[in-house]
C-alpha cells in the first residue's frame, strides 16, 4: 500500500535505540522487540516460585497477567506452523523453538493463577476485581486462539490437544467469580446508576470502574466459555443449588448470557449521560456527591462535584468495550465514539503531523507546551515530568495501549457467534481499518519514544517523552516542566496523602479541595528535574520509583500496539 501514512510508518519503525543496529541494517522487526522486551519483564521481574512479579501490588499484577496473554497471542497470531498429530512426524526446528517458546511464558501465566492473591483481592475495590476479569478473559482467548491455529486436529477430536487447553475451566471460573463480586457495586440510589468505585470509602463513581464494568460485562458476552463449578456461588438457576447444577453437568453460568450484553448496554449509557468528559472531550476521573455523609445522609443523590484529573487509562479502557458492544449490536455508534476518543487523545498529545519534502507525513509538530494529556506527540501523565508517580500511574499508558489494540483488530467479517454477534459491513470494516490506519504512526512513534527510554539492561521508564527532549524540543525547558493540575483536580493515583487529606471516611464538607498545594510540590520536583538532567548527573527516567515492572509492562504493551498496527495496516514493505 501507499500513500503518506505508509510512508511515516515505514520511517518510524526504524529503531535507533539502546541496541543500535549496524548502519546499513534493515529496521529491527517489531515483533522481535516485542519479544525482547517481554523476555526482559519476565526475567528481571517475575518469580516463577511466588508465581507473580514481587513488587507489583495486586491489580497491577492482573494487568501484567493480561499483557503476558496479549503477547502471546499476538506471538501465536503472527507466526505460520503446524503442529503435527502423526505419530513419527516432526515439527520444523523454528516452529518447535517457537512452541517452547510460547509454552514458557504460558507457564507463567499458569504459575500465576495459583500466585494471584485472589482471596485479599475479593475484599477490594471493585475496579480491582475488574482487572482480574479481563485478565482471565484474554487468557481464554489466547487458549483458543492458540489451539485453533496451531492444534487443529483437536478440534476435530483428534489426538494432540494442547496442553493448555486443561487451564480453561479454571481461567473462566476465575473471571465469572470476580466479574459477579464487582457487578453488586452497580448502584441506582446515587447520580442514577453507575459503578461506585469503592465499598469501603465515601461513594465516587469514576470512570475507570465504569469502563471496566462495560468491557468486562461485553467481554463476558463475547469470550466467556460457562463456568460448571459451583464453589462458591449459592444457587444456580436452572437446577436448584448450585452444587447441584455443577454435578449434573449443567453449567451455573452459561456462555453469551444476554444478561451481560444488558449490563454492557446500560452501562455505556449512564456514562455517555454521565457529563464525565472535559472540553477536550477526555475523560476527567469522576464524581463524588454533594451532602452524602455516614449519617444517612445522600446528599443531593446526584453525581455534582467532579473530580478535574485526568489520566491516559481513562481514555484507553472503554475503547475494547465500545468495540464489543458493537459486535454485539450491530449499532456503529459504538465504534464511532470510540474512533473520536481516540482522536481526543492523539490531539491531546500535541501530534500534528505535516508532510514533509518527500511527502510522508511528519512525526510530531511539538513545541513543548502541555496539550492536555502529553507534549510533542507523546503520551505522557501529568506526573511523568516531576517523577512523582507512583505503581498506579506507571501503569496507565500500557492500559490504554493494550486497549487501543484490542479496538483496532481489523472487524469480523463473519459472526464471531452466529446468532448473536455480528460482521462488518465492507464500508464498514473499510472505514474502521482507515482510520486504524491513520493512528498507526503515533503509536509507532510513542513506541520509538518508550524504547529509547531503555536502559543497559533493556528496561523502559516512565516519562518517554525525556530522551527527545533537548533534541525535538529545541531545548525549550518547557519540555522538562510537569504541567498544573487542572483546576478541581486531586491526583488521587498518584498523591497517596491526598485520600487522607479529603477525609475520605468522615467526609464533613462537599467542595472540591483547592489544589495550589499540590501543584507546588509538582513545580517543585520539575525544577529539580531541570537541574539534575541538565547537569548530566540523572537519567530523569531513575527518579521517583524509577524503572519498575509497571513502566517494563508500558514498553510491552505499546511495542505490541505498534507491532499489531503496523502488521494489519501495512507499515512494513
Amino acid at each position: 500500500m501507499g500513500g503518506d501514512v505508509d510512508d511515516s510508518l515505514h520511517d518510524v519503525i526504524r529503531f535507533d535505540a539502546q541496541r543500535h543496529p549496524p548502519a546499513g541494517s534493515p529496521p529491527i522487526n517489531p515483533l522481535e522487540e516485542l519479544h525482547y522486551a517481554l523476555e526482559t519483564m519476565q526475567t528481571h521481574f517475575f518469580e516463577l516460585w511466588l508465581g507473580t512479579w514481587p513488587n507489583s501490588i495486586d491489580w497491577t499484577g492482573a494487568v501484567l497477567g493480561t499483557y503476558v496473554d496479549a503477547a502471546l497471542y499476538t506471538l501465536t497470531n503472527s507466526l505460520e506452523y503446524i503442529l503435527p498429530t502423526l505419530e513419527g512426524a516432526e515439527l520444523p526446528v523454528e516452529g518447535q523453538r517457537v512452541e517452547n517458546e510460547i509454552n514458557k511464558y504460558f507457564s507463567q501465566v499458569i504459575s500465576y493463577y495459583f500466585g494471584e492473591n485472589d482471596f485479599a483481592i475479593r475484599t477490594q475495590a471493585h475496579d480491582d476485581m475488574l482487572w482480574v476479569v479481563l485478565g482471565w478473559l484474554q487468557s481464554v482467548r489466547f487458549i483458543d486462539l492458540h489451539t485453533a491455529k496451531h492444534y487443529p486436529a483437536s478440534r476435530r477430536g483428534a489426538s494432540g490437544e494442547w496442553y493448555g487447553v486443561q487451564f480453561m475451566s479454571a481461567f473462566a471460573h476465575r473471571a465469572h467469580v470476580f466479574y459477579d463480586l464487582a457487578a453488586k457495586g452497580w448502584d441506582t440510589k446515587l447520580c442514577g446508576g453507575g459503578m461506585t468505585w469503592n465499598p469501603h470509602l465515601r461513594p465516587y463513581k469514576n470512570a475507570i470502574t465504569n469502563e471496566l464494568f462495560i468491557s468486562a460485562s461485553i467481554e463476558m458476552y463475547l469470550y466467556f466459555p460457562g463456568d460448571r463449578n459451583p464453589s462458591p456461588f449459592v444457587a444456580g438457576s436452572d437446577a436448584g443449588s448450585s452444587a447441584d447444577a455443577g454435578a449434573a453437568g449443567i453449567p451455573v453460568a452459561k456462555p453469551h448470557d444476554p444478561k451481560y450484553l444488558r449490563a454492557a448496554i446500560d452501562g455505556y449509557a449512564w456514562l455517555k449521560d454521565s457529563n464525565m468528559t472535559n472540553e477536550r472531550g477526555l475523560y476527567v476521573d469522576g464524581f463524588h456527591i454533594h451532602g452524602w455523609s455516614h449519617n444517612g445522609s445522600i446528599g443531593t443523590g446526584k453525581c455534582d462535584e467532579r473530580n478535574e484529573m485526568v489520566y491516559t487509562y481513562n481514555q484507553g479502557v472503554l475503547l475494547s468495550g465500545l468495540r464489543g458492544l458493537w459486535e454485539s449490536t450491530d449499532d456503529r455508534s459504538y465504534l464511532e465514539d470510540g474512533h473520536t476518543l481516540v482522536r481526543n487523545v492523539i490531539n491531546a498529545t500535541g501530534w500534528k503531523p505535516k508532510p514533509d519534502s518527500s511527502g510522508s507525513a511528519g512525526s510530531n509538530n511539538g513545541t513543548g507546551r502541555w496539550a492536555g494529556l502529553g507534549r510533542g506527540g507523546i503520551l505522557e501523565e501529568m506526573c511523568d515530568a516531576a517523577g512523582t508517580c507512583t505503581q498506579n500511574g506507571q501503569t496507565f499508558k500500557g492500559i490504554f495501549f493494550h486497549h487501543l489494540t484490542l479496538f483496532c483488530a481489523p472487524l469480523p467479517r463473519r459472526p464471531l457467534v452466529p446468532g448473536r454477534t455480528y460482521a462488518a459491513t465492507p464500508v464498514e470494516a473499510s472505514l474502521h481499518a482507515q482510520s486504524c490506519k491513520e493512528y498507526a504512526p503515533w503509536v509507532a512513534f510513542n513506541a520509538r519514544a518508550a524504547m529509547k527510554t531503555r536502559n543497559e539492561r533493556g528496561e523502559f521508564g516512565m516519562w518517554w517523552g525525556w530522551p527527545a527532549g533537548k533534541g525535538h524540543l529545541d531545548g525549550d525547558r518547557r519540555g522538562f516542566e510537569a504541567p498544573p493540575l487542572p483546576d478541581g483536580a486531586v491526583d488521587y493515583r498518584n498523591n497517596a496523602s491526598a485520600l487522607l487529606d479529603w477525609k475520605w471516611s468522615g467526609f464533613r464538607h462537599g467542595r472540591v479541595p483547592s489544589t495550589p498545594e499540590w501543584r507546588r510540590r509538582t513545580w517543585a520536583a520539575s525544577s529539580q528535574a531541570h537541574a539534575e538532567a541538565e547537569s548530566g548527573n540523572r537519567d530523569a527516567n531513575d527518579r521517583g520509583r524509577g524503572r519498575t515492572v509497571e513502566t517494563q509492562g508500558g514498553g510491552v504493551s505499546v511495542l505490541r500496539a505498534m507491532w499489531e498496527l503496523v502488521k494489519m495496516y501495512g507499515g512494513e514493505k
